[in-house]
């Protein structure tokens, strides 16, 4: 379970306001698997950081009875002059696991080949972002944060980053961010509509599509 309570942010850019989340109060259940839905900018990925504790609220808290991966997609805790496999032994550290079985795992996953052993400054934002989502389905969470990555390479490699989230939340949540409500009917059960920092939660994802598609006038069954 994941509990917003009263949960207040505002982004500041010269000198102007930009409200992401206004006394949001919401709770997820164990094992929901939620998909956030809202237009470009609405702050989708700032209330991600906000949940994984990468980023403080101006007010209120985030409280959560299991772990909480980091956003995957978001590769900013990485240091850019590690390589991918250090990087990777270093987040497995972090959270306790086994370095080997975790570098294999991302390692046949990510499919970035020699770039493995180079710095991740040499990076590409896609390249970043499999080793994000590798890592994180490599270490068990009760809750997982994705943000937009598994529309990242081929086809063959989104189909197998869905066939991944899929085996991982069997017995976990997660909270997914996409532009593809196609992929947020497939592998979400419920939902959750950011816009003008409210945010409507939904126990099912189609009831959240239809509110998204409204809302942007969108005619229904449009992906």
């Amino acid at each position: 379970m994941i509990r917003l309570q009263n949960i207040c942010k505002t982004h500041r850019l010269q000198g102007r306001g930009k409200i992401v989340a206004r006394n949001i109060h919401a709770t997820f259940p164990t094992g929901a698997r939620i998909g956030l839905i809202g237009r470009n900018g609405a702050g989708k990925s700032t209330l991600l950081q906000l949940i994984s504790g990468t980023m403080a609220p101006d007010r209120g808290a985030v409280i959560a009875d299991g772990t909480i991966s980091w956003p995957v997609g978001f590769a900013g805790s990485f240091h850019p002059d590690l390589t991918g496999a250090q990087n990777t032994r270093f987040i497995a550290r972090i959270y306790g696991v086994d370095s080997a079985e975790l570098t294999e795992f991302v390692a046949d996953f990510a499919e970035l080949g020699p770039h493995f052993s180079l710095p991740l400054r040499s990076y590409s934002s896609g390249m970043r972002a499999r080793l994000a989502f590798g890592c994180s389905m490599g270490i068990p969470f009760d809750t997982y944060l994705v943000d937009e990555v598994t529309s990242v390479g081929d086809a063959l490699f989104r189909r197998k980053s869905e066939e991944v989230f899929r085996a991982r939340t069997r017995n976990a949540g997660a909270i997914v961010v996409s532009h593809s409500l196609g992929l947020l009917e497939r592998i979400c059960d419920a939902g959750a509509v950011l816009e003008n920092g409210r945010l409507t939660y939904y126990p099912k994802i189609a009831t959240a599509i239809a509110h998204y598609q409204a809302m942007i006038g969108l005619p229904r069954g449009t992906s």
